[in-house]
């Protein structure tokens, strides 16, 4: 079984490959959680080719895809951009903004192979965090790898469901 995972580069290509896999990844996490209309809404807004470019062409983040067999299996936004808790003032601070795996490469290596690349690129920051909803697949996995829930950082996410944040303090 051959897993790679490499950078999203942004051109029509990358940016192609990202869109597929971010939008099949959203459609199957949310379908059950929000309405249609929301979810499309979400998608237009989050997923469109302009979005997509000017979020890959921003230094404060990197998208990675994880790949199975040459096909894209999932996909993870590490940024430093965005909303700062206040906990961490003072900190160097990246986040793991998304990470999406598609139900049918749900596979550990699979897994492994995006987060463990998502560690190496937040390992000089002082501290790391996700914010996730509370339904996500991998908490628990997040969980294994030393990172804790947190309490007392209070996030909106751009979708009206309970979200839950995690810290792991390098």
């Amino acid at each position: 079984m051959k897993v790679e995972t490499k950078f999203v580069i942004g051109n029509k290509q990358g940016i192609d490959t990202l869109a597929f896999v971010a939008v099949a990844t959203a459609r199957q996490k949310f379908a059950e959680k929000i309405s249609a209309q929301e979810l499309d809404d979400y998608i237009s807004t989050n997923f469109n080719q302009d979005v997509l470019m000017t979020e890959l062409n921003s230094l404060s983040n990197q998208y990675l895809i994880v790949y199975l067999e040459g096909q894209p299996a999932g996909y993870a936004r590490v940024t430093s951009k965005g909303m700062r808790p206040q906990i961490f003032d003072g900190k160097t601070l990246a986040r793991i903004a998304d990470f999406n795996i598609l139900d049918e490469y749900n596979d550990e290596a699979v897994i492994k192979s995006l987060f463990e690349k998502c560690l190496s690129l937040t390992a000089r920051q002082q501290a790391t965090w996700i914010n996730e909803y509370e339904f996500d697949p991998f908490l628990a996995f997040f969980e294994a790898y030393g990172f804790q829930r947190r309490n007392d950082i209070a996030v909106s996410k751009e979708l009206v469901l309970t979200s839950v944040s995690l810290v792991k303090e390098n």
